[in-house]
């Protein structure tokens, strides 16, 4: 049985550390010496030295953290589902070929900025070892790596900052004679940041302006830069549970393309709803940047070639016909471009994007040998009509999928012109590449559809803007409404009524629900009949779908019950999948039971 010593304290306002010493008869170990300048922990052949810029260590040992999400993770452990965290050994690097050797130097400073830069931006452990190893230092490495190495990359105890667990899970591997130090560095300030923003985030999910100008005035207070920001701000949004789970499912997928060097149609379409899920449930793109920047696939299916080899056709007149080059790309070249565009977005084939970049690299190198400019300036202009989709496919999404989302005058100005640009290369154009696809869109929900018809009116018919913002806002707030009415209602359903409500029963819980509203809002506006009405006949189908057909379909495994209930209920497809997925935790099934059937019915086939 092992005891342990922990010293706590801060280096200055920034840095704060705890040093824990594990050992069989720990009480007489003398491990620190500190003066006004430096705090030394030390062993025979070892020692980490804190001084007020930064750190020093000798002998054998490494550093370690959590993976934060969206910093450079190596290939290897991003296609290990169960790889936790980062590892270095001190005096440790690759050789050409991959393989990991060691030296004896492991002597280095590393100042603060650099550990939590290189590392986690919150915290970072440091360690050495006496007693169980022996050796040149290069080879005490090898036999740590060998000891501890696996443990390392995969405990969960780092992220908890649960020193006593993780000390007792690592000393456990050592031996009997063994003295386990570790040191653990906290950055106040950055924690003091991370700690604000996940307050807001959670409670927000889409964080008030006002709020998040407070967020700005304590970083600029504290002096930390855009990018920790920006590394805590995706951190926290990952380590939310919603946003996690979309996360790590696209991950896997993409992690099994990776090895077997191919995507599927079935994989195609389930990372494309994915994507559509997340921006519904406002998870940042930002999330999945870091996957697809190191995960990214060649081999895509076969009927995606067709306008690939069109793109590159189309793109090649920029170098071949130099000479004719306001001919090389023609109006209508521009506009199979966007619709390679488009199909290249559905699918998510990043060949279109290679082919473009690698097109504008050509002609910056005819440039720089002599040749014309016009050649970038006309992919410029190719360029612009691109920006101009994909801003307006972003835009137009988040109206459609995400609930509450601003209406603001910029964005719909923005729209305006980018309809005006692409209709003057060919008219209805924009209609076309916005709205077609996204319209035929099973999971686009009841007040997403009303949404983006309006919009749709608007656009075609030259709407000003005053009259577009106050058509949208007034289905926003219908939706909002019913979304608040949707969560009072089955509230009280659950509190004081049976599931079977009579029409006497409505006419009380509606004026339940107008007091909860009067309590929480303290207005005595009356709210719409028909939105309580869709709200009482919709929460009737939910659970008519609950107790009767969902039961049977997991029983039956009932492709074509499921589908006619989602085509004729009318419900919000996403919201259906939510109702399923509370209902196999609160019976303890297992999520594969429905995996087959959703396949069938959301076209994933």
């Amino acid at each position: 049985m092992h005891q342990e010593l922990r010293l706590h304290g801060h280096i200055d306002d920034s840095i704060e550390y705890y040093v824990t010493v594990a050992a069989h008869q720990a009480e007489g170990c003398h491990f620190y010496e500190r003066d006004d300048e430096v705090l030394r922990i030390f062993s025979p052949g070892n020692e980490v030295r804190l001084d007020r810029t930064g750190l020093r260590h000798w002998g054998n040992g490494g550093t370690f953290c959590e993976y934060m999400y969206g910093i450079d993770q190596p290939l290897p452990d991003l296609l290990k589902r169960e790889v936790k965290n980062r590892l270095v050994m001190y005096g440790a690097s690759y050789r050409d070929n991959g393989e990991l050797e060691f030296c004896d130097d492991t002597s280095e400073r590393i100042p603060y900025d650099t550990i939590f830069e290189e590392g986690h931006a919150i915290s970072n452990c440091f360690f050495f070892v006496t007693g169980s190893i022996y050796g040149a230092l290069k080879t005490q490495q090898e036999g740590l790596l060998c000891l501890l190495g696996k443990v390392l990359k995969r405990t969960p105890y780092v992220a908890a900052n649960d020193d006593a667990r993780l000390v007792d899970e690592l000393f456990g591997l050592l031996g009997h004679k063994s003295h386990f130090y570790l040191i653990r560095l906290l950055n106040k300030k950055h924690q003091a940041y991370a700690e604000l923003f996940r307050n807001l985030y959670f409670k927000y999910r889409t964080i008030p302006d006002e709020e998040y100008e407070n967020l700005t005035v304590l970083a600029q207070r504290l002096g930390i830069s855009d990018h920790q920001q920006k590394r805590i701000r995706i951190a926290v949004m990952y380590a939310h549970r919603d946003n996690r789970m979309v996360v790590d499912e696209y991950r896997d997928i993409l992690v099994d393309c990776h090895l077997r060097g191919t995507i599927s149609r079935q994989e195609n379409a389930r990372l494309t709803r994915l994507k559509t899920l997340a921006t519904r449930n406002k998870i940042p793109p930002a999330l999945f940047d870091p996957l697809e920047e190191n995960l990214k696939y060649d081999k895509l299916v076969d009927q995606e070639q067709d306008y690939i080899a069109e793109t590159r056709e189309i793109l090649s007149g920029l170098l071949l016909n130099r000479l004719r080059l306001d001919q090389a790309i023609t109006r209508d070249d521009m506009v199979r471009l966007l619709e390679a565009k488009r199909l290249a977005m559905n699918n998510r084939d990043y060949l279109f994007d290679q082919i473009l970049l690698e097109t504008s690299k050509a002609c910056d190198e005819m440039v720089f040998a002599g040749a014309d400019v016009a050649s970038v300036e006309k992919l410029s202009s190719i360029i612009d009509y691109f920006e101009h989709y994909e801003r307006s496919v972003t835009e137009i999404n988040n109206l459609a999928f995400m609930v509450g989302v601003r209406i603001e005058e910029p964005v719909l100005r923005g729209l305006q012109r980018s309809c005006k640009a692409l209709d003057r290369l060919d008219q209805g154009l924009f209609d076309r590449l916005l709205f077609k696809d996204l319209l035929s869109n099973k999971f686009l929900g009841f007040y997403g559809r009303r949404k983006v018809l309006i919009l749709r009116q608007a656009l075609r018919q030259g709407w000003s803007v005053d009259a577009m913002i106050d058509a949208l806002q007034n289905v926003s707030r219908d939706e909002n409404l019913y979304g608040r009415l949707l969560g009072i209602v089955k509230e009280q359903l659950r509190i004081k009524y049976a599931r079977a409500v009579t029409w006497q029963d409505r006419s009380a819980l509606r004026d339940e629900v107008a007091a909860i509203l009067v309590c929480q809002d303290g207005e005595k506006e009356p709210f719409p009949e028909q939105i309580f009405y869709d709200v009482m006949v919709n929460v009737e189908k939910e659970f008519f779908y609950l107790q009767e057909l969902l039961p049977r379909i997991i029983r039956d495994s009932d492709i074509a019950l499921r589908e006619d209930f989602l085509i004729n209920s009318g419900l919000d497809r996403f919201y259906i999948e939510e109702l399923e997925n509370s209902y196999l935790l609160r019976h303890g099934l297992d999520e594969r039971v429905l995996s087959a059937v959703r396949k069938g019915t959301d076209g994933r086939d």
